[in-house]
């Protein structure tokens, strides 16, 4: 399977690796029992963790993921690629060196990128086949607070330039979702929608419906 067959829609999920590690791991297997098809460890790590407890804290969350076979990327920290089995990393701006970065992970990784309303993001990851872009945010949101909000009218501009998929993030709800029905999208992604949640099984399958409804 081609790494690119990986990334087909659905809804992402980001980890918040600052939640107590045993709440984050219960909720992230509910998560993908309710249908998660992706996933990021989110760069907001504890200030106490050094690169071994990065390291042990990734094995934990490939340990439930590979179960369901489901992708574990990282937030900008693509030298955890090398000793890991992260499947690849999500960039929150462009890569200056990203030929460099290649050469030394030294296999082939899925790649994402954020784009706000700024379509260079967009041009680069066409130029250099990455996997995915997440546009960053659609709405307000507390955990995408450095996000701008990004307009419709760049989504369907950044379709003219490029056809691959799109994630849209940033303050999505289930209720919320349906004034992005004009929109090409292949899934969303999602934080505190999910792991704040009652029941994140639950949550992840009423944004699954939600996805759904919006492509029939």
């Amino acid at each position: 399977m081609k790494k690119q067959n990986l990334i087909t829609g659905g809804v992402y999920l980001v980890l918040d690796p600052e939640m107590n590690r045993a709440t984050l791991l219960h909720k992230l297997k509910e998560a993908l029992t309710g249908g998660v098809r992706l996933l990021q460890v989110w760069n907001n790590w504890p200030a106490s963790f050094g690169l071994s407890a990065k390291q042990d804290l990734i094995g934990d969350i490939l340990a439930v993921a590979s179960a369901y076979s489901v992708p574990l990327l990282i937030n900008e920290e693509w030298q955890l690629l090398k000793d890991t089995g992260l499947a690849g990393v999500h960039f929150d701006t462009i890569p200056a060196d990203y030929e460099v970065i290649k050469a030394e992970i030294k296999r082939d990784f899925i790649c994402g990128i954020t784009c706000g309303n700024d379509l260079e993001a967009v041009r680069w990851a066409e130029q250099n086949r990455v996997d995915y872009i997440s546009f960053c945010a659609m709405f307000p949101s507390l955990s995408a607070g450095s996000c701008e909000i990004v307009s419709p009218e760049t989504v369907k501009k950044a379709r003219e330039i490029t056809q691959i998929p799109f994630f849209l993030s940033g303050g999505i709800t289930t209720e919320n979702m349906a004034a992005l029905q004009e929109l090409d999208f292949a899934g969303v992604a999602v934080i505190s929608g999910i792991l704040n949640a009652a029941s994140p099984q639950k949550s992840a399958a009423a944004y699954i419906y939600a996805l759904n409804k919006l492509k029939k």
